[in-house]
């Protein structure tokens, strides 16, 4: 059966599964998921307004998000072309490159955030 014509609970299983998956195989995502924790619980004891906790929320799923697709293209490619080759290698940077604007956006917004409860 193609996913397409499955429920929206077993793609939802699927998503999740994903989402584990990447927690326990990347240590990058394990990270993000550590800082992501570390921000909620300081914006919980700072209480900023309710329009900075949506964008730090908005920016932890885009974080994730960004990982997410990191960790999907590398392993394709890895399995694809295992060899090492130059242009994979620019790849590879571009990508780690897509996750790390994501990440200081993040912290910027954080910070900026924290500043706003002063």
């Amino acid at each position: 059966m193609a996913v397409k014509n499955q429920s929206f609970i077993k793609k939802l299983g699927y998503a999740i599964n994903g989402f584990i998956y990447a927690v326990k195989a990347e240590h990058n995502m394990r990270r993000h998921l550590a800082a992501a924790v570390i921000a909620l619980a300081v914006f919980a004891w700072r209480q900023p307004s309710a329009l900075w906790w949506a964008l730090i929320v908005l920016c932890i799923a885009l974080v994730w998000a960004a990982e997410l697709i990191n960790s999907a293209v590398e392993g394709l490619i890895d399995h694809l072309h295992p060899e090492i080759h130059p242009q994979i290698g620019h790849i590879k940077d571009m990508l780690a490159a897509m996750v790390l604007v994501f990440s200081l956006a993040a912290v910027v917004v954080g910070v900026l955030g924290l500043y706003s409860t002063l």
